[in-house]
């Protein structure tokens, strides 16, 4: 596109909406001519084992959403299809770009991107301009009295809360700016095909506060047949809704579920200080564990094939649809761990190949939790009875009847390994590999 006029840039990434969007805000309100882009970023897409993602098709239709919204303003979205440096490159070459705005990413491989985003604009005079937007607090903003991070939960979230006031829960308004979008006709927008995906069926819808569920949260949440959970974490990943806004209706409505917002924060933030845990445990001892890695038991738990019907339900649920509710995810986690010992990091890029809300610092958070090398983990010896979970969750079946009906059938499948057998050989792997390190 080439843009005779001088432009600005506002870079949409992890927040792809035109309202409370704080990178936006101050693009708007301290410049004119702002040209919205997008990158399909092929680093990124390139690294994904199938042409049916369901993220990728949920970041599609929220940008044609998104473009729908900024073309009723006047203007419209440019979306590229490249590695974020060539792309720039490209902009470079066809356009006079005074600055480029944008909001952080915490994760270590987009950390170096906008490094080297920001070093090829510097070579041009231009600054990159980055904003905090997709948390309330950030990097060193909730840290002990000494400034060190927390690797603890609770201390965290009551420094949080002790920490939390209006200002940073107030929306950002954009929309007063509006006006200052470059005029712009409607650009090109490319087919799922021409950046090398294919639709799997997959409906965006907006997101949508059910604050009547949130109310009864606390008492509803660990229940998978019942609907009691927002569903909001995919529009948290994607941006497509303001973690501020959330915020101030948990602050109204149920603290068990702002807790959940902030366990989310606290789980950026051990990413982000102790970039390691990305591929190997938080507790370093944990890494010494020998792991059995039977890929055929590992395939059968990918299959929801293990004889456990709550386990199974869950992987059918997930390769399914996208989703697996919270409580199943513990379940699923800790089996495949504990009872097959198969190493977490197998089962964590599994979630990450299909779970529509994979977010790198959750999902880490997540199985390291039910590993127990994690910050702030369950302790190593506490290993769920699929069973007794069971009894406590689904005491009716309801969930398991819907995802697999045959296991009250004579045929199902008989279980993959016996709980106390396993329960045993995992005490045993773990202890071993604690010791080494006494």
């Amino acid at each position: 596109m080439d843009i005779k006029k001088p432009i600005t840039l506002f870079w949409f990434r992890r927040d792809l909406r035109l309202e409370d969007n704080v990178g936006l805000y101050h693009a708007l309100k301290e410049n004119k001519n702002i040209l919205p882009i997008f990158i399909f970023d092929t680093t990124i897409l390139n690294r994904l084992s199938t042409k049916k993602d369901r993220r990728v098709e949920f970041i599609y239709q929220a940008l044609r959403d998104l473009k729908e919204k900024l073309e009723k303003q006047g203007t419209s979205l440019l979306v590229l299809h490249d590695t974020a440096l060539h792309a720039f490159e490209r902009l470079l070459q066809t356009s006079t770009i005074t600055a480029v705005y944008t909001n952080h990413d915490y994760e270590p491989a987009a950390i170096k991107r906008d490094q080297a985003v920001q070093q090829l604009l510097q070579k041009h005079q231009i600054e990159l301009r980055t904003f905090k937007d997709q948390v309330i607090f950030e990097k060193n903003e909730v840290t002990k009295d000494d400034g060190l991070p927390y690797t603890i939960f609770t201390p965290y979230m009551r420094k949080w809360k002790s920490k939390l006031n209006d200002f940073h829960i107030k929306p950002y308004p954009t929309n007063n700016y509006f006006s200052h979008f470059l005029t712009l006709a409607p650009t090109p927008f490319p087919t799922l095909e021409e950046i090398g995906f294919q639709s799997n069926g997959y409906q965006f819808t907006p997101p949508l506060v059910d604050k009547k569920k949130i109310v009864v949260y606390d008492k509803q949440r660990d229940y998978p047949a019942v609907a009691g959970t927002t569903r909001l974490s995919v529009h948290l990943r994607f941006g497509t809704i303001s973690i501020r806004h959330l915020v101030d209706i948990a602050l109204k409505l149920n603290e068990t579920w702002l807790n959940e917002l902030i366990w989310r924060e606290f789980y950026m933030q051990i990413l982000f200080h102790f970039p390691h845990v990305e591929k190997r445990s938080f507790k370093k001892q944990y890494d010494e564990i020998d792991w059995r890695n039977n890929e055929g038991e590992f395939q059968a738990w990918c299959e929801g094939k293990t004889g456990y019907p709550i386990v199974d339900a869950g992987m059918r649920e997930l390769n399914t649809t996208g989703f697996m509710h919270n409580r199943v995810r513990m379940i699923t986690a800790s089996f495949l761990i504990k009872h097959l010992l198969i190493d977490w990091r197998w089962g964590e890029a599994y979630f990450a190949e299909k779970l529509v809300d994979y977010d790198l610092a959750a999902n880490n958070g997540g199985w390291q939790w039910a590993a127990s090398s994690g910050s702030d983990a369950v302790p190593y010896f506490r290993i769920f009875n699929p069973t007794e979970q069971v009894k406590r969750f689904d005491p009716k079946h309801e969930y398991i009847k819907k995802w697999v009906p045959e296991f009250q059938e004579l045929n199902y499948l008989a279980p993959i390994v016996e709980h106390t057998f396993a329960r045993k050989r995992v005490l045993l792997a773990y202890k071993k590999a604690l010791n080494k390190n006494e």
